[in-house]
Formats: structure tokens, C-alpha cells, sequence
């Protein structure tokens, strides 16, 4: 009772704010992952509130941070956790910020339509293609695999700076941005979704949004993880039951704390919060559940600053225990 009258008083206290909201610009750029579910958001956002503006881009989790830590940016968008690096940056440039879940994701292995060979594959024949190692030696498929056929494998997928590309890394190679370089890389994945459509003897591996999205152009691979016997196809049942595993990853919006003394941003974060679930559902994603939604939001309105990782990717870690840790700045 205590929580729902708390909501009720927060937003009454949104909406009277955005009656009375001053034409002004909300900065956001980061992930292309998370960019449909914040576009979503501003565009629903603006239909009451067509006074405020939004420039939002999508240099990457990492090419995202880098302007929130100089304090460039309102909103950094994430498909992985701030790092230590990022960190250390944003202290010395005095930028606090609120982590805050909005999602879940299924980074998805997609291959062409066509490729009649491959409906699975598993973590360790994945490490053989992805892994630094394999540059310049793993170049045709039965080398992975000797039931497969001898063709080239065409490899496509996101730059250095995104976040699907270090959570990919650290799940499949052990640490993050640790892989192979030979591959063509884009920062948009719409350029992936468009390569391995085109190629049939591609793979790449994006967000889940994007694959759901061009289901006909694409088809997913199954994963088999270590020490597992089922082969786990992407979806939003295999994220919540935790057996798509270990490419199930959260994200994130992460709002600097100065920024989020302007009226225009707060109300924004308030609106994005209230509404994740519907809009996460609209646009292809998996969303928290309720509980999850309710202490994201207590955390957005006690000011918990801070990041639960502490500088490190985890994978498999739930979203309940994240918002119970004590935060790290």
C-alpha cells in the first residue's frame, strides 16, 4: 500500500510537471541495441510533450560513455554495464549517474535462411570462430565442425564500442573485446541484419530486436551452452526461464544526476520508467518483471547513484540481485 500510494503521489507529481515543461533538448546517445526502445520512448514521450526535443545517436555502448563521461550527454543508452575505465572517467569529470535496468536481451547468432547445415551450435564451436586465435585459420566451416561443408565463412558484427560486442566477447571468449578482428564490423544493426541476408555462408550476431524484426531475412542459430544437452533457440520465454544461456544479457539507461535536476530530463526518466514494459514488449524486447520495475524505480527515486558491477561485466547475473547491491561510484 505504502509503495502504491508513493507511485500515485510520483505521478501525479510527472504529470503536473509536464503541464508546465519549457522548450528544451534532451542529449541521449549510446547503444544501438537499446536505441529502439529509447526512440520509442522520446516519440511517445514528445505526443504530450511536443516542447521538449531529443538528439539520439548510436556511436556504441562505449563510444556513448565516452561523451556522458565529459558530460556531453543526458542519458547514456547500454547493452552492458559501465566500466572501470568509464568509471574513473566520469569521476574526474564530476559525473554522477543512476543505473537504471530497462530490459532484457538476447544477443541472437544469425545466419542466412538458406544455410541448411546449421540450426545449432555450441558455445566451444563458437569460441573456435570467434576467438583471436581463429584469425586468419578458421576460414571455412568443417573447420569447425567436420560435418559441415567446406565453404568460406563470411563473418559480420559490431564495432569495438558497442556493447553487444563486449558482452559477446566476454560470454563466448572469456573476456571482453577479446576476438578475432577479420571480421566487418558496424556500429548499426541494420548493416549486419543486411550483410547476413545477403550472404549465405554469413554469421553475425546482434541484438534480439533486430533479429525479431527481420525474422524472414534471418535465421537464428540455437545454442547449446557448456555442460548442457538442449540446444536453446532466443526468445522471451528462454530469456526469463534463464536456459538461453549465456548470450541473456539486461539494459541499461544511465542518467547523469545533474542532468536529472533539469525538469524536462526527470520527467522523461519518470515517463521511460513507468512505461518500459509496454514499450520494451512494442519494439521486440524482453521486459523485467514487475517487481523488478517497482525497486528500479525506488532506486530512481532515492538517487541511487552508482553502478551494481563495480567496472566488470557479469554474465547470468539476475536483475533482482543487481538492484539489492550496494552501488559503486
Amino acid at each position: 500500500m505504502l509503495f502504491a500510494a508513493m507511485m500515485s503521489v510520483q505521478a501525479c507529481k510527472a504529470q503536473a510537471q509536464t503541464q508546465t515543461l519549457s522548450a528544451a533538448t534532451i542529449k541521449i546517445d549510446g547503444s544501438s541495441t537499446v536505441f529502439p526502445i529509447t526512440e520509442a520512448m522520446s516519440e511517445s514521450f514528445r505526443e504530450k510533450n511536443p516542447q521538449v526535443k531529443f538528439t539520439i545517436g548510436i556511436a556504441g555502448t562505449g563510444g556513448g560513455f565516452k561523451k556522458f563521461c565529459k558530460g556531453e550527454t543526458d542519458i547514456s543508452d547500454a547493452s552492458r554495464p559501465i566500466l572501470k575505465k568509464e568509471m574513473v572517467e566520469c569521476a574526474k569529470n564530476g559525473i554522477y549517474y543512476l543505473e537504471l535496468p530497462v530490459a532484457f536481451d538476447a544477443v541472437t547468432v544469425v545466419i542466412h535462411p538458406k544455410n541448411k547445415f546449421l540450426s545449432k551450435i555450441t558455445v566451444d564451436e563458437l569460441k573456435k570462430i570467434w576467438e583471436p586465435a581463429a584469425q586468419g585459420q578458421i576460414v571455412t566451416w568443417n573447420q569447425v565442425n567436420p560435418a559441415w561443408p567446406k565453404t568460406p565463412i563470411k563473418l559480420y558484427g559490431p564495432g569495438v564500442e558497442s556493447g553487444t560486442f563486449d558482452y559477446f566477447t566476454e560470454a563466448i571468449n572469456g573476456k571482453a573485446k577479446l576476438s578475432r578482428t577479420d571480421f566487418t564490423t558496424s556500429e548499426d544493426d541494420n548493416v549486419i541484419v543486411q550483410a547476413v541476408s545477403r550472404d549465405v555462408n554469413a554469421m553475425g550476431y546482434l541484438g534480439y530486436a533486430y533479429y525479431s524484426e527481420n525474422s524472414k531475412q534471418l535465421k537464428a542459430a540455437a545454442i547449446v551452452a557448456k555442460n548442457a544437452k538442449l540446444a536453446v533457440l532466443p526468445s522471451v520465454k528462454s530469456v526469463l526461464d534463464a536456459s538461453y544461456q549465456p548470450l541473456a544479457r539486461p539494459l541499461f539507461i544511465y542518467v547523469n544526476v545533474k542532468a536529472d535536476q533539469r525538469p524536462e530530463v526527470a520527467a522523461f526518466v519518470d515517463y521511460y520508467l513507468n512505461h518500459a514494459e509496454t514499450v520494451a514488449k512494442q519494439v521486440k524486447y524482453i521486459p523485467l518483471s514487475m517487481k523488478d520495475y517497482r525497486h528500479t524505480m525506488v532506486n530512481y527515486k532515492i538517487k541511487k547513484t552508482g553502478t551494481a558491477f563495480g567496472g566488470e561485466a557479469e554474465v547470468g547475473v539476475t536483475i533482482e540481485e543487481l538492484l539489492k547491491r550496494e552501488p559503486k561510484n
